[in-house]
């Protein structure tokens, strides 16, 4: 079931917000057309904070190694990481951010 995680103004642009929902951190980031991304929060090269790291474009890049993520597919783009992030699926209702950390976005 989609929890409440904050509201929609409270992720800044260009930056990310890390949440957990039921256990799962998530790193929310809002990219400069105004979208929402929410992905896991993990870098699957290294036990590292993504939120912690640089939003660009539609990545967000890993502080620690340099891995860029996409925000849409969860994929690496760059070494050392190779291994996808989960992407989660954002309901905004009344303004509010809304994740299910059991649903992940189906990426082909």
């Amino acid at each position: 079931m989609a929890e409440k995680v904050c509201a929609f103004d409270d992720v800044p642009v260009n930056q990310a917000l890390r949440v957990v929902v039921d256990g799962v951190a998530i790193a929310l980031v809002k990219d400069s057309a105004g979208e929402c991304h929410a992905i896991g929060d993990t870098c699957t090269h290294g036990d590292i904070s993504l939120a912690e790291g640089f939003v660009e474009d539609d990545t967000l890049e890993c502080w620690a190694h340099g891995s860029k993520f996409s925000l849409e597919t969860g994929k690496p783009l760059t070494l050392p990481a190779y291994e996808p992030v989960p992407v989660f699926e954002i309901q905004v209702i009344d303004g509010d951010i809304y994740i299910d950390p059991t649903v992940t976005k189906v990426i082909d």
